[in-house]
This record gives structure tokens, sequence and C-alpha cells, in this order.
């Protein structure tokens, strides 16, 4: 049964649309993979003469193991943000007289394939041959390496647990976040030597082989519960179950001082407030908002100017960034309907466009008081956000037209890259390299003035020709409506 699900899912990707839409980035990530298997090696083959050379009087395999708290926490982080447990079409099985729980083993199997998982082996893997090299007993060397092996795969089963248990929460990276930097602080502040626990119990097991049973009960308990989750969610009609809410109406008859695209600046309202996944849109303003303080109150930047477009084009720009960058994949789950309907696709496109331009305003209007760390910063945020409303709004927009995944709203709202693609990644770099670049440049020769101007003119530019390029957008989505229609019909 198992070799069947292979099969199943080796036929599902390769018959998919998107395999054959997004080669380019395909062979990006496969270059991606092998740029950072040859850093753990490096890593792994250099690590004990680093170690020996910055600690010369301490045991390396001791220095290794206090460090290994670090990474630990590290990794759960990043499995957190990125790693999600791996899927397949079920809904097709549970009518077939097939046992859930094969299922379940398939898809949990399916998880410990992961490249999260065969990436710190680049590294301990050779760590391992250099320190048996170096004289260090084989037995004791092959125990510690298959226990990292196994704290692998816990915080691999971890992870999973933890976002189950977080994902109806809104912002659910925060408990995490939180643990995390408890353990962090105690361990800093040496309340509690985190670093010297978990060092001194890995070399406990390498020194008592016997002791690997201990993170073994501890990864078999994790699958276990694990499978438990999973399997009580595997049923046909597990989604069919109603909710019961009370009902929070909001008052937008201010939008229809827009004119004809007042219903779709409602219906976008609408959706972003009702849905978890676009509620993370207007939740990241916040962190948008202070994202200035990481850099003006250090002296370090003070002088460096350059940077100052590049932080106010992420501050004011902030929500046009998360929410424009899936337009108008938003809309896939009924973009069919949509489309059938008699509406002006300029008028759709246009109520996104101005959802942006008034979020861009608002958070200029916030940002003012960062004045308070000197003029300059006021005016470079001022030139981002004229920047954003004549440039970066009509640069989403068209990028928009050659999104072509499906967006699923009920999903996790935090660090959720479903729908995400190649154009996501692209779009990035006219969007916010090109403009520090530009005022950089213009800096560099003419002074910050000129700099700034050249970024208002550019911005003026953009708004001065907003209907001349609203067309060539609309037409391109035009010439893109089918072939977006089919791609929102699968799933990605």
């Amino acid at each position: 049964m198992i070799k069947q699900f292979i099969n199943l899912e080796w036929k599902q990707y390769f018959r998919s649309s998107y395999w054959q839409k997004s080669m380019a980035l395909n062979i990006l990530m496969v270059f991606l993979a092998l740029y950072f298997i040859v850093i753990f090696s490096f890593i792994g083959f250099g690590l004990l003469f680093l170690l020996k050379e910055t600690f010369p009087d301490q045991d390396p395999f001791v220095v290794a193991n206090g460090f290994l708290f670090f990474w630990i926490i590290l990794d759960l982080l990043l499995r957190f943000f990125f790693q999600k447990l791996p899927v397949m079409s079920v809904k097709p099985l549970l009518t077939l007289p097939i046992k859930r729980s094969t299922v379940v083993h398939y898809v949990l199997g399916k998880s410990a394939l992961s490249f999260f998982n065969f990436l710190p082996l680049f590294a301990i893997i050779p760590f391992s041959v250099m320190l048996i090299g170096d004289g260090f007993s084989t037995s004791m060397v092959l125990t510690w390496m298959l226990t990292m092996i196994i704290l692998v795969f816990i915080n691999n089963f971890l992870n999973f647990i933890i976002e189950a248990l977080s994902a109806k929460t809104e912002l659910s990276f925060l408990p995490l976040i939180l643990v995390v930097g408890l353990l962090y602080g105690l361990n800093y502040f040496e309340f509690v030597s985190m670093t010297s626990l978990i060092g001194g119990a890995l070399i406990g097991i390498a020194n008592s082989p016997v002791l690997i049973l201990i993170p073994l009960v501890i990864l078999a308990l994790l699958y276990v519960y694990n499978f438990k989750i999973l399997r009580e969610k595997l049923f046909l009609d597990s989604s069919l179950k109603s909710k019961v809410a009370e009902v929070k109406a909001a008052d937008l008859s201010w939008t229809k001082r827009f004119g004809n695209i007042a219903p779709f600046m409602q219906l976008d309202l609408k959706l972003i407030w009702r849905n978890k996944r676009t509620k993370s849109s207007v939740f990241i303003m916040v962190i948008g908002l202070l994202y200035g303080l990481f850099f003006y109150p250090q002296p370090m930047y003070k002088e460096m100017v350059w940077l100052f477009p590049f932080i106010g084009i992420f501050v004011t720009g902030i929500f046009l960034i998360n929410f424009g960058q899936f337009i108008p994949a938003w809309d896939s789950g009924y973009y069919k309907l949509l489309m059938s309907q008699n509406i002006k696709y300029e008028q759709y496109l246009r109520s996104k466009f101005v959802l942006m331009v008034l979020s861009v305003g608002i958070m200029f209007l916030l940002s003012i008081p960062y004045v308070y760390f000197g003029w300059k910063i006021l005016i470079a945020h001022f030139a981002a956000a004229i920047y954003n409303i004549g440039v970066n709004s009509h640069v989403m927009l068209f990028g928009g037209s050659f999104n072509r995944k499906k967006i699923d709203l009920n999903q996790r709202a935090a660090f959720n890259y479903q729908g995400t693609g190649a154009v996501q990644w692209i779009i990035g770099l006219p969007l916010m390299i090109l403009p520090m670049l530009i005022f950089a440049l213009i800096n560099w020769l003419l002074g910050f003035e000129a700099g700034i101007a050249a970024l208002i003119i550019l911005g003026v530019l953009g708004i001065v020709l907003h209907k001349k390029l609203m067309k060539t957008i609309t037409k391109r989505y035009l010439d893109s409506k089918y072939k977006m229609i089919s791609a929102f019909s699968q799933d990605n």
C-alpha cells in the first residue's frame, strides 16, 4: 500500500500544471539545496580545527556539545517557520477500504525524508569522522552521532505537535518565541545553564551507550502523539463540522465615497478580517511599524543614510507587500465565480490599488514619530511612501498577474508560505532593492536631497501615469484570466 501511495504522489506532482510552470523555481531550489549542503559539509569538516584554534585549552568535543543548545532551539524555530507536515490528497482514499492508520504512518514517515532532517547530517557525519580521525573513541563518537540523528527527528516531530496545538490561534508563533526566549534568557543570565545541561547530557549518553534509550523513548512518544493527532483529524466529514460564532458586523458605509469600486473594497475588507491568513496582513503592520527601531537607535546606522529609504519602503509599505504579493490569489477559492460575473476587471484591480494606497498613507502618518531620530529619516519615509504609491503599488499589481498558486484562507496565518512561488521572490528586487540602489547612487553622486528628489519624482511619475499603467495591467490580467482559472482549480 505504501508503494501505491508513492506512485500516486509521484504522478500527482509531475502531472500538475505547477510543475510545468515552475521549472525555473525547481531548478533554483536544487541549487539552493546544493549550496546549503556544501556549507554544512564545510562546517562539519572544519569545525574540529576551528574549535582547537579558538579554544586551545579545552576539549573540542566538550566545547562542541556546549553549543548544541543553541543549535536545537534555532533548528526548532526554523522548522516552525518553514517546515510543514507533508500532505497528500486523502479524501478520495477515505472512501476506499484502506486503514486510516496506514495513511497516517505514511504521512509521518514521509516527514522523516524532509530536507530539514537530511541537512544536519552533512555536518554531523563529517564532524564525527574528524573526531575519530583525531583519536577519539570510535564507540563514543558513533553513539554521539546516533544520538544527534535521533535529536534531529525529535525536533521534526516536536515541531508538528507545536504547529498542531497552535494552528487555531492568531499569531501562533508567539508562544514558541516566548518559550525559546525564556530558555535563552535563563541560559544568558545564568539562572539555569542550558548549555551545560544539554552538553553534559549528550556527553553522558556518548560515554554510556545504554542511555541512548532515553532519547529513543522520547522520539517514540512524540511519534505516537503525532499519530494520535493526525488520526483524529482523518475523517471524511471532519471539515463539515459547523461552528457557532457570534456575528460581528462592521460599518463599511465609508467605502461608498470611492464610487463604483466600493463593493469590491467591502468584499476585500470582509475577506481580510474574517480569515486567519489575511488577518496576518493587518497584524504584521504593527511589526512593520516598529521595524525602524531595530536600526535608528543604533549609532552605527546614523551615518548610513542610504539605508533610510529601504527602511521607509518597508515601514510604509508593509501591508502593500504582504497583501499585494498575493493578488488575486486571495480570491482563488471563488475566482471562477467572480470571473463569471458581469464586472469590469479594472474596477476589481482598482479596489486593491486603493486599499494598498490607503495603507501606505496610514503607515506614513503612524511613522512620523521617527522624526525623533532625525529629520532626514522623516523625509526618507515620505519619499518612500510616494514611491510606494506611484511605483510599487503598480509593480505589485503587475506581478500578481503571474500568480498561479491557490491559497487556503483558513490555514494558519503566521509564517504560512502556501501560495508563495517564484513571483514573490523575484518581485522583491524592483520592490525593495531598486529604490535603495537608485537613492544610494544619486546620494553618492549629488547628495541626500537629490536622492530623495529622485524617489519622489519616480513616485509622482507613477501617479501621473496611473490610468495608462492600469490599462496595461488590466490587459495583462485579462490575457491570463483562463490560465489563472485553470491553476486556481488545482491543488498546489
